[in-house]
């Protein structure tokens, strides 16, 4: 195309007020709000988290995942502008599919989902997490928080459930406390009432609630 077209179209999609496309840029990556659920649903939004249980960081990264996009060292080890980026990274190889929480909060793919395309820092820095401080494990024997009156099951996301989780820890779970009941908190809440004489319904009612305080170590 000789330069007086090319000025021609560029002045033509100015007038018109059409966007132009620059080579590089990111087509769609995911809105920042999406990043925020992710990491509250994986890790409560931790970025230095490291539970025991082979997933590090805000994104659970782990290490041969955290590998295979380039990061170095153990992922909560990391900045979090690091492990965003890396997120990031990790999405335009495989889009949302390494992460289970992306499913469960539904999270569609977009246009730079498994473009293989690799992001610069620049590009991840709108996910902007920043960190938080974890929150502290409750201490065997300490006091009991009151029941929240809600029967968890399956499939359950609530602040009660992260309380157990967490409490659950002092059991040696390791719980990221995402406060989301799937596989391992079904385990934790079956164990509980079996060891406590409770009919194992897998149902987090007032009883297993009160057995996770009071109760009999889960065996």
């Amino acid at each position: 195309m000789s330069r007086f077209r090319l000025r021609t179209v560029v002045t033509v999609l100015a007038a018109l007020c059409l966007p132009l496309t620059v080579p590089g840029t990111a087509a769609a990556d995911p809105a920042s709000t999406a990043w925020a659920k992710l990491r509250m649903c994986e890790s409560s939004g931790r970025y230095n988290i490291n539970t025991g249980n082979g997933y590090f960081g805000a994104y659970q990264f782990n290490l041969a995942t955290w590998q295979s996009v380039g990061g170095q060292g153990r992922p909560d080890l990391a900045a979090p502008a690091e492990q965003d980026y890396r997120a990031l990274y990790l999405y335009r190889m495989r889009g949302w599919q390494p992460w289970q929480c992306a499913t469960m909060l539904g999270l569609a793919a977009d246009g730079d989902a498994r473009t293989k395309r690799v992001p610069t820092y620049g590009e991840s820095a709108y996910i902007g997490g920043g960190g938080q401080p974890s929150p502290p494990v409750p201490a065997p024997g300490g006091p009991k928080p009151a029941w929240p009156g809600v029967v968890y099951d399956y499939g359950a996301c609530a602040e009660g459930l992260k309380t157990f989780q967490l409490r659950m820890n002092a059991y040696g779970y390791g719980f990221a406390g995402t406060g989301c009941y799937y596989e391992k908190t079904r385990d934790a809440v079956l164990a509980l009432q079996r060891a406590n004489d409770i009919k194992d319904s897998g149902l987090l009612g007032p009883k297993t609630w009160d057995a996770a305080w009071s109760g009999k170590p889960p065996r």
